[in-house]
């Protein structure tokens, strides 16, 4: 209790304090934490949480996207042509809780994750490669306890088995997933969380964890420890019972400020070690160069980011009239591909890289990192063209757009210099083309937009997409297919397309799946059913007297607040 009680002082003092204390780091981001149960995370806030919170069978190794090396686990084996998997399990691993890590903790973690595998979650991929679907049991009748005790299960030497129905190259990149953690099994149960039993494994199938009781009081193996969290702050410290080495740095305070000003001045001042920032233009201006910052450049960028154009609006507050009357837009508004396109046009994207990356970004013809396999650079992409937009809302919605004009609402993250600045871009140049036009922007808060926009509640959205795991599946089957996780969040649907993906999805030959991938680009091009932001340049900075993140260790495989590492690998001087 004494403990809790001075990490609470802490907090408050925190932002009174000169310089953050040498055995604290403090970190201030514009987002809230949306979750902090590993079984339903699946954005970046909350992976940045679980990830130091709890630990995975295997982890990247250095700044490897394809070396994987164990970390719960200690070695492994695979047999059965490729379908079978058997982990040694590391010994001597405590929960938080004060409890001994099992076998039997590994395989409730997947099977739990298997049973509740809700919208919300990103278990819909371990659940291809451990079911043969990424449905759960009430969408796909054919999910049986039986299947789902089989896929994974502990032998009678107290190994960790996994029993696929098909080869899949990416399996073991997938389990390093921070989704895909070990979680405490016997606490969560008297949580009042799934028994791990058949008996109830029903009343849990697609179960939203996102504020489960495990969310709110986290048992892990991580090297720190959840202590407290409300709507402005997060508090954890580093764990005693840790069987790895012990982190140098003893507490964690991440800060919720939304205002990039104020987080700025408290990074300058040294009251924060790390701070969400405004986007490459905005940080060069603000943050490089300045006293006691670490600069670090040139870093490679695994994340894909779109406008979203939802085909299916199912927010009528967002909708005005609901009509093409020149009051509102109907739900089905972008699903013409003639508005796609006119926006497509109308967004200036030289303007984006040079007012919010510097001059430091580049088109991509696909959203695929252009350092992935798959990437074709040969596709064509759109530029600025207020006279082809003016052509393609023209044609719309047999040239109903352009005679009545249109009112429509998209939010954007609250707090995001670069998202806003895109949806301004996006809204001067489309009003611009003609006065019916309106396109209202507003800020919202990032749990509340991730949330609706997965029920296909919003409109407009500016989001990206970083890799669950390395490969172009990931990326390609999430944006482009209509089984795909961003589906619901855009309505966009193509037969062909989704042909291509699944057949690329089973073959391992590289050079055919380059093939499909290289099909669904251009196809993708034609019907525009994203606006592809530019990409930037990765980079990062932090205070110079933390150590630890450099260039050399940089994996952006890691959520961590852009800088490529966890926690315990921090230090300061």
């Amino acid at each position: 209790m004494k403990k809790i009680a001075a990490l609470s002082t802490l907090l408050i003092l925190t932002s009174a304090l000169a310089v953050s204390p040498k055995d604290t780091l403090v970190v201030q981001e514009a987002s809230d934490i949306p979750t902090m149960d590993p079984g339903v995370t699946y954005d970046t806030a909350s992976g940045a949480i679980t990830e130091n919170l709890y630990e995975t069978l295997l982890t990247y190794s250095g700044a490897s996207l394809t070396k994987l090396e164990p970390l719960l686990a200690t070695k492994w084996t695979i047999s059965n042509g490729g379908k079978t998997y058997t982990f040694d399990l590391r010994k001597n691993v405590k929960f938080h809780s004060g409890g001994a890590m099992t076998c039997a903790d590994a395989e409730y973690s997947f099977e739990r994750n298997l049973v509740t595998n809700s919208a919300e979650s990103g278990n819909w991929f371990i659940a291809e490669s451990l079911l043969g679907t990424g449905a759960n049991a009430n969408d796909d009748k054919t999910i049986t306890w039986a299947r789902i005790d089989k896929a994974v299960e502990c032998n009678a030497a107290g190994q960790l088995v996994f029993n696929l129905p098909a080869v899949d190259p990416a399996f073991l990149a997938k389990l390093a997933y921070t989704g895909q953690s070990v979680v405490d099994s016997k606490y969560a149960a008297k949580l009042g969380e799934w028994s791990g039993k058949e008996a109830d494994w029903k009343t849990w199938v697609g179960k939203d964890l996102t504020n489960s009781k495990l969310s709110q009081a986290p048992s892990g193996t991580g090297a720190y420890k959840f202590v407290r969290k409300d709507a402005n702050a997060f508090l954890a410290t580093a764990f005693d019972g840790y069987w790895g080495k012990k982190p140098a740095i003893k507490n964690i305070v991440i800060q919720k400020v939304p205002e990039l000003a104020a987080r700025q001045q408290a990074f300058l001042r040294g009251d924060a070690d790390i701070i969400e920032g405004g986007g490459r233009a905005v940080d060069e201006e603000q943050i490089k160069g300045k006293a006691g910052v670490l600069w670090i450049d040139n870093l490679p960028n695994t994340v894909s980011t779109a406008f979203f154009m939802n085909e299916n609006i199912k927010s009528t507050g967002l909708l005005g009239s609901g009509k093409l009357d020149g009051k509102g837009i109907p739900a089905t508004f972008f699903k013409d591909s003639n508005v796609r396109r006119a926006f497509s046009y109308a967004f200036n994207y030289q303007q984006y890289i040079t007012d919010v990356q510097n001059g430091k970004g580049k088109q991509r013809t696909m959203l695929l990192p252009d350092t992935f396999p798959g990437y074709d650079a040969k596709i064509g992409t759109y530029s600025y063209d207020a006279a082809k937009a003016k052509q393609y809302f023209q044609r719309a919605w047999g040239g109903q757009v352009w005679k009545n004009g249109f009112v429509m609402t998209a939010n954007y993250r609250a707090g995001s210099v670069p998202a806003q600045t895109a949806m301004e871009i996006l809204k001067k140049n489309v009003e611009a083309l003609n006065p019916k036009f309106r396109v209202n922007i507003q800020a919202k808060p990032w749990s509340e937009m991730l949330a609706d926009s997965k029920s296909g509640k919003e409109a407009m959205i500016v989001i990206g997409w970083a890799p669950d795991y390395a490969d172009p599946d990931n990326f390609m089957y999430t944006f482009y297919s209509s089984n795909g996780y961003y589906f619901p969040r855009n309505n966009w649907k193509d037969a062909q397309v989704d042909k291509w993906l699944e057949q690329a999805r089973n073959t391992v030959n590289t050079a055919e799946r380059n093939r499909l991938y290289s099909l669904v680009g251009k196809k993708a091009y034609e019907q525009a059913p994203y606006i592809l932001m530019p990409a930037g340049i990765a980079y990062t900075f932090v205070r110079d007297s933390l150590t630890g993140v450099s260039a050399a260790n940089y994996n952006p495989m890691t959520s961590f607040s852009s800088t490529g590492t966890l926690w315990k690998d921090l230090g300061k001087k």
